[in-house]
């Protein structure tokens, strides 16, 4: 079996491919075919996204960015916290207000925090610093953090599924089509999360490559 033959066989072992609805027709582009009304996405072009993804949040290591992680989803909150920790490193306790997911005016308010409670009953706190990208775990239940970031020039990176709205659509900087399940949200901010130790590692800010991380995701 091929790297690559390897790669998307993992991909399809996280259900990433298995859209819950028929893709509006801006998401066609990411579309395999359709199965009982349902989307199938086409793996190949979810590996060129989260290639493209990954290869941007690898440039910002480089230029000592901030990222900025949205998720309402309670099945994502450990993952998320891990990724957040494992790229901050030393500064996660310090900046772990700056981590978590907000609210409406999360960014056009981060000057001034202010404490915002979910429907799960997490509290969290507005950000105090502007992030250099926002990375969302829904592209279409987080809307108003797109628009957000859009307004103020954030780049957005999020996981898109087939029914996306094209307003919000547009406004994703690094889409990247797939069903978000638990499996491939871990994936996911496994391989956001190498790409950026890597590049610090190339840094030698902390001790890799993408195709280092292309070779984990076939393990």
């Amino acid at each position: 079996m091929t790297l690559h033959a390897a790669v998307i066989q993992k991909l399809l072992s996280t259900g990433s491919h298995l859209g819950r609805r028929a893709a509006e027709h801006h998401f066609k582009q990411y579309a395999y075919g359709t199965r009982n009304g349902m989307t199938i996405i086409d793996s190949d072009k979810t590996l060129i996204c989260l290639r493209s993804a990954a290869s941007f949040v690898a440039n910002l290591a480089h230029a000592k960015g901030n990222i900025f992680f949205v998720n309402t989803n309670p099945l994502f909150d450990e993952i998320v916290e891990l990724t957040s920790r494992r790229i901050q490193g030393d500064a996660y306790n310090h900046n772990r207000s700056t981590n978590l997911w907000k609210m409406g005016g999360f960014l056009t308010n981060s000057y001034s925090p202010k404490k915002f409670r979910s429907r799960h009953k997490k509290l969290c706190f507005g950000p105090t610093t502007m992030p250099d990208c926002v990375v969302v775990f829904d592209g279409e239940r987080k809307s108003s953090v797109v628009l957000e970031a859009a307004k103020l020039q954030i780049p957005v990176v999020a996981i898109v599924d087939p029914n996306v709205p094209l307003e919000f659509f547009e406004k994703i900087t690094y889409p990247v089509p797939a069903r978000d399940s638990v499996k491939f949200v871990y994936l996911f901010c496994n391989v956001i999360t190498k790409c950026f130790v890597a590049e610090q590692m190339r840094m030698g800010i902390n001790d890799g490559s993408m195709d280092d991380v292309v070779k984990d995701l076939a393990e």
